[in-house]
């Protein structure tokens, strides 16, 4: 119990701190939660950019504002074959012209640049074009039973991925 709350704790600071740096002129900060059934969270935080000012380069890890998005996990979590351990990572979509590769990195240390050498997942997303485009980058989850998927939309691109709960 203790452990929860002091997990909560850090999570919730761990969310609030970007305000800072949003209300500084960055890119607005935005977080998406899954509740998983047996009451822990897993949470997205990221840059709500805008689509006109965003490039995506095919190939490269997808860093809006700047910035990685980041994973915060109260649950042991498969996503393809690799096991992502209870924690904070950064997470990296990587766009392709015909699909999408979402990697889970342990480095989240702020202004780091990306390391492959730190991933501790990777799996391909399901893509697809979406008819009406979004004006700024959406994130947001879809919970069933165990499973959070994570959906990214961009432009008129949408990706998205399974977070499977151990």
């Amino acid at each position: 119990m203790r452990g929860t709350i002091v997990w909560r704790a850090v999570a919730v600071a761990l969310l609030l701190s970007p305000l800072a740096v949003a209300q500084a002129g960055g890119a607005p900060t935005s977080t998406t939660s899954c509740n998983l059934d047996d009451g822990r969270q897993v949470y997205v935080r990221y840059n709500a950019v805008s689509t006109s000012k965003e490039k995506i380069a095919n190939g490269k890890p997808l860093t809006p504002g700047g910035q990685p998005m980041t994973l915060f996990t109260e649950a042991q979590l498969a996503l393809g074959s690799s096991t992502i351990p209870v924690g904070a990572y950064t997470v990296y979509p990587i766009p392709a012209k015909d699909h999408w590769t979402l990697v889970v990195n342990k480095n989240v240390t702020p202004g780091a640049a990306y390391d492959d050498k730190q991933d501790i997942a990777r799996a391909a997303m399901e893509t697809a074009q979406v008819a009406q485009p979004s004006d700024a980058l959406e994130v947001a989850f879809a919970h069933v039973g165990a499973r959070c998927t994570l959906r990214i939309y961009i432009g008129k691109t949408a990706s998205f991925a399974d977070f499977t709960a151990k």
